[in-house]
């Protein structure tokens, strides 16, 4: 017996419900004051049929997030240079935390509301996995990079949502943000500038 498709109504209300959480978290103060009972409220929709379709504040947590990284991970699977995988390495490990930071900071209440669940270790998230073994992947085809794990965790630290919420309440701009981050990627893999190798920079 074939299975059957969701209703239209069904798809109808999970979109509606990942639309609206997706503006409350977009706009609120803090993400831990964004509720179920206030995205329900936002959509239209019962509380039952917010749970129903997602099963807890994580899981719709996660499906945002999931939605919102779309375009991201799929330029990282089959796009073109400099996130597709047939870039250098050289070139994919910064291109890949570029656009790490990117998501973090204009998704960054969302992010941080997904790290601080509390129900698990954000090291153990599906997505932190899959843009650690990226990144080091990438590391391991870098003759000077002497441990690839190791530095893929280093590199990741420095894009987790409670850094990148930090040092933005702390006036600091997006693209000084990543400047400052892809100079630190080019010292770790060891492809930064002369002058700055050099300490004259």
């Amino acid at each position: 017996m074939p299975e059957r498709k969701p209703r239209k109504d069904a798809a109808r209300n999970r979109e509606a419900v990942l639309a609206a959480a997706d503006t409350l978290f977009a706009h609120c103060e803090s993400p831990e004051e964004v509720t179920m009972a206030d995205v329900a409220a936002a959509a239209g929709v019962g509380k039952g049929t917010l749970f129903r379709a997602f099963g807890d504040r994580t899981g719709l947590l996660r499906a945002l997030y999931a939605q919102r990284l779309e375009p991201t991970r799929a330029a990282v699977e089959s796009g073109p240079p400099p996130l597709g995988p047939d870039t250098p390495p050289l070139q994919r490990v910064p291109a890949l935390l570029d656009a790490a930071l990117c998501f973090k900071f204009e998704n960054r209440h969302l992010a941080l509301a997904l790290e601080e669940t509390g129900s698990t270790s954000p090291y153990q998230a599906g997505h932190y996995a899959r843009w650690h073994a990226l990144l080091r992947d990438a590391l391991a085809q870098i003759p000077d990079v002497p441990d690839a794990d190791f530095a893929a965790h280093a590199l990741l630290a420095a894009v987790r949502a409670d850094l990148v919420e930090h040092l933005a309440a702390q006036g600091m701009r997006r693209e000084v943000l990543r400047a400052r981050l892809a100079d630190f990627a080019a010292r770790v893999v060891g492809s930064a500038p002369e002058q700055d190798a050099s300490g004259s920079g």
